[in-house]
């Protein structure tokens, strides 16, 4: 479902560089970055790093990028 809203130029400007670097469209950087924000709203001790980190893991999980661990092998 799709929401109209109206938001400042210069944000909408900042996620047009971010959005070329990181392959993302304009509003999915958007996206993205209120996803981090709510995220560090209800984990106040959390990093940027440690979330980023966080989603990575489990984005790695989602696309079966993982592995068994066998305890004493590195």
């Amino acid at each position: 479902m799709g929401v109209s809203i109206n938001l400042d130029q210069s944000l909408i400007d900042a996620a047009k560089s971010r959005s070329a670097v990181e392959h993302r469209s304009v509003p999915k950087q958007i996206e993205y970055w209120a996803k981090i924000g709510r995220i560090a709203a209800e984990n106040k001790d959390l990093t940027y790093d440690a979330i980023q980190g966080i989603l990575l893991g489990l984005a790695d999980v989602e696309v079966g990028n993982v592995e068994v661990y066998k305890k004493g092998k590195l």
